[in-house]
């Protein structure tokens, strides 16, 4: 107040004596202070000069620095930084947890094209969001709407829920050239808002610890599908962080024997509108509205810091955590989407347009737009917002989703693009599980084993051949002979290793195991979309009737071939991957797309019968198993050729009557079963030296009727011991049998060996 000044009961008067306002009357500007907060106006003029301003949070702004973008607390202030290179103003609107704009701040200054601004009196907690000016052009790629308000690209978290209705959209959906139109509604009352956050964290001591490749085990799942119907979760806490630190979840996962946990999108996204208006919702998450904050239907405490805690606890369980993250397009959908966020910011520098038509969006993801990763800020901006989970969240590594586009420049794909080349030589990136989807719907789209060093790849190759191999399909033993060895013929080059196939028979996308036994045919009725959503060829069997039955004969049959190809995904070299649920048979009632479905059809059922149960020992013992024989994981590819200075075979691939495969018998279309012995004297590393590992005989037999195996002589043992069978999984009896022994391999069925190598453990069964 200035010196002087005298002060009434509800009103302050103060002299001036320059122009500075807008007018000057009588000497005096009115400062008048009621219960919505401070009005300065002239008293003769018949509008504020400033309006109203939340008395309990008056605003000072100074300039602020360009780095780091986002809204950043520095412990006395925040400083907040936006990148946009066409716009001509951006403003800084700050909400009450009501809701309403209470003020709009003009960030002062531009840098690099960095617009940016500081807070002195802003604390954690506040609730903002942008509006950024500039031209309404989109046949130039343009579509700035200061209308609409915007989430911060950078913000750390996410208050509230978005709320379907036309103001999201910045056209007007009655005008003939809907996106040509300008609509001026404000969005504000729909959008949440962004919040900025306090990081301080107290992370344990002993912190995360890396678990090499060749031991991984990845169980993927879904934070909500896996908590919603835990009986040990509290009911509040269910579908959150906190219900997957629940102890008797976090016991569980630990006890499978899995090394880490791949979570399905866990980034702030949107709930598709359409999906809304027809009672259904986005519930596998992959339409991002924000890559730095967690989904705030995801955080029972509504802090941050709940997704840390239970990173903590995941990691002194011993458990690892992938994040399944969307960095190839956002719920900003295409030229006809709302404006949320990038689309108002800089939309011809966030997106993907068409050079010559760029009203338009290039739709390498199917989803309506494709991130612009050739432009240095948005390449920034995703790998900013990768080391922020790898540091500041101490996740362990990522699966990227339609990874192709991220390696994807204007030509095409090119594994040595900016953001591939990025993640190789970032000093935090290149120590975290880096494993791609390598395909979308864009041109040269499909780039299985096309990733650089470095890299692991989601092999679907492996899922298709498991699953023809144990439907019985003609023609599919030397196919399937290659993915049990790593798939070198895929991975095998640049120093790669077999732990860069990440080898799975079910995933969130598709069947569950249990599914893929029970159902020739998609049942996504639920859906909403006539059953046309969804893979219609799943290589799938139901062996006699569509879905359940009590045919008990059909069931032991399904519940054997579960058990194959669980045993088959173990004992294969690379990086297995469990979808969570189907080592105790989980169904989804024969839906294979339950991307819509936040209902029973995609929440883990707990209540397990007694096949489940049963299922759950044999997963158990088949991962105690890998890691009781580490030949089942080398760190080195197979190459079944002779190392003529050792003197051994890696691998060899045995007929059922004892011998080595031939020619002719590789070329047998009707040829359904196989031997695969794996000698652990066989070089483990670089280094020329024998090796000291169990040797290992196994058998894979999809032949419909039994078949007779004669186990072949090794040099250096004395006979083989019978470990396991899937057809009789409950017998943890030890069975040794001589070199030459006629062993009957009962129809669908994997058996293990050890070679028994000295003649005192010898005994005949």
């Amino acid at each position: 107040m200035a010196k002087g000044s005298s002060k009434k009961v509800n009103e302050i008067v103060i002299p001036t004596t320059t122009t500075t306002m807008a007018s000057k009357v009588d000497n005096q500007v009115v400062v008048t202070i009621d219960n919505k907060g401070v009005r300065i106006a002239h008293p003769n003029s018949d509008h504020d000069i400033i309006s109203r301003l939340d008395a309990d949070r008056k605003t000072r702004v100074r300039e602020g620095m360009p780095v780091p973008l986002g809204a950043t607390w520095d412990g006395l202030g925040v400083n907040f930084a936006i990148f946009s290179a066409h716009a001509t103003k951006v403003e800084l609107c700050l909400f009450t947890e009501e809701g309403e704009e209470y003020d709009r701040i003009e960030l002062p200054e531009y840098t690099d094209e960095v617009w940016h601004g500081y807070l002195p009196d802003a604390r954690p907690g506040l609730l903002y969001g942008y509006r950024v000016h500039g031209p309404y052009a989109p046949e130039e790629g343009h579509r700035f709407n200061p209308a609409k308000l915007l989430l911060d690209p950078y913000a750390k978290q996410i208050w509230g829920e978005l709320k379907w209705d036309d103001a999201l959209f910045s056209y007007d959906f009655e005008a003939e050239d809907k996106d040509l139109s300008l609509d001026e509604r404000d969005s504000a009352p729909f959008m949440p808002k962004c919040r900025v956050i306090d990081p301080a964290f107290s992370w344990p001591a002993n912190g995360k610890s890396f678990i090499p490749w060749e031991k991984t085990l990845i169980y993927e799942t879904h934070v909500r599908g896996y908590t919603m119907r835990h009986p040990a979760v509290p009911e509040h806490q269910r579908g959150t962080f906190s219900g997957l630190s629940t102890p008797q979840i976090v016991d569980y996962i630990k006890s499978l024997g899995v090394t880490a946990i791949e979570l399905m999108p866990i980034h702030a996204f949107a709930d598709d509108r359409h999906l809304q208006e027809n009672g259904l919702h986005n519930f596998w998450g992959y339409n991002t509205l924000c890559f730095f904050a967690p989904h705030p239907q995801y955080m029972a405490t509504s802090t941050v810091n709940e997704f840390k805690q239970m990173i903590a606890t995941l990691h002194a369980a011993g458990i690892e955590v992938i994040l399944d993250v969307v960095y190839n397009h956002t719920a900003e959908g295409n030229e006809l989407g709302p404006t949320l966020s990038l689309k108002g910011i800089d939309n011809a520098s966030y997106y993907r347009l068409f050079p010559e038509e760029k009203r338009y969006y290039i739709n390498d993801t199917g989803t309506g737009n494709t991130i612009n990763l050739s432009h240095p800020r948005v390449l920034q901006m995703v790998t900013d917002s990768l080391r922020y989970w790898a540091t500041e969240m101490q996740v362990d590594g990522f699966r990227f989703d339609l990874a192709t586009i991220l390696g994807r420049e204007a030509y095409g794909f090119d594994e040595g693009c900016g953001f591939l080349d990025t993640c190789r030589q970032d000093p935090i990136l290149s120590q975290c599980k880096l494993i791609a989807e390598p395909w979308d719907c864009g041109p040269g789209g499909y780039q299985v084993g096309g990733f650089p060093p470095g890299w692991s790849e989601w092999n679907d190759r492996y899922r298709d051949s498991v699953r023809k191999f144990w439907r019985g399909d003609e023609g599919q033993l030397a196919d399937f002979t290659t993915r049990l060895a790593g798939s070198a013929d895929i991975f095998n080059h640049r120093g790669r290793k077999p732990h860069a196939s990440v080898n799975f028979i079910t995933a969130h996308d598709g069947f569950t195991l249990n599914d893929l036994v029970s159902y020739e045919h998609k049942h996504n009725d639920a859906n909403g979309e006539d059953n046309r959503d969804g893979h219609s060829d799943n290589i799938s069997a139901n062996y006699g009737v569509e879905g359940p039955t009590d045919d008990p004969a059909i069931n032991e049959l399904r519940l054997r071939q579960m058990r194959n190809m669980l045993a088959t995904l173990m004992f294969s070299q690379g990086t297995p991957m469990l979808l969570a649920g189907d080592e105790f048979a989980r169904t989804q009632q024969g839906n294979n797309n339950g991307y819509c479905q936040d209902s029973d059809i995609s929440w883990v059922n707990w209540e397990i019968n007694d096949k489940g149960e049963s299922l759950i020992l044999f997963t158990y013992r088949l991962i105690a198993l890998r890691n009781r024989f580490p030949i089942l994981h080398r760190g080195r590819f197979l190459s079944g050729k002779l190392n003529e200075k050792l003197n051994i075979k890696d691998v060899t691939w045995v007929q059922p009557n004892g011998e080595e495969m031939s020619e002719e018998a590789w070329g047998d279309a009707n040829l359904k079963s196989i031997g695969m012995l794996l000698d652990g004297r066989a070089q483990p590393t670089g280094l020329l030296r024998v090796g000291s590992q169990s040797t290992v005989l196994l058998l894979f037999s999809a032949s419909h009727e039994n078949l007779v195996f004669t186990l072949p002589e090794v040099a250096h043992g004395y006979g083989w011991r019978h470990i396991f069978d899937t057809f009789q999984p409950d017998d943890i009896n030890e069975h040794s049998f001589g070199f030459g022994h006629a062993y009957t391999c009962p129809s669908r069925t994997v058996v293990l060996f050890e070679l028994v190598n000295t003649k005192t453990t010898m005994v005949v069964a």
